[in-house]
């Protein structure tokens, strides 16, 4: 992973759930760190303005989504796969 991808992700996280940074784990999930279904949009907003990229996400129905968020890490890895797609 690339680590300033996962440290902003991490951080964008850590700020919507009112937490330090230090107490989101890479295989925890937003529940584990207190995010609900609203604090998860204004997560990923808060992800597309920061990478400047679009995050296909559907908030009306999160499991028909491309976007895992199954954990903070398949967060990172989501958002790395399309920072990597967007310079290409």
């Amino acid at each position: 992973m690339t680590s300033s991808v996962q440290d902003r992700v991490i951080a964008i996280i850590a700020e919507q759930a009112l937490l330090e940074v230090e107490d989101v784990k890479l295989d925890g999930t937003l529940e584990d760190v207190g995010i609900d279904s609203m604090g998860l949009v204004e997560s990923i907003f808060a992800i597309e303005e920061a990478f400047d990229i679009q995050v296909p996400f559907n908030a009306n129905d999160p499991s028909e989504s491309d976007f895992d968020i199954s954990s903070v890490s398949a967060i990172v890895n989501a958002v790395e796969t399309l920072v990597a797609a967007q310079k290409s």
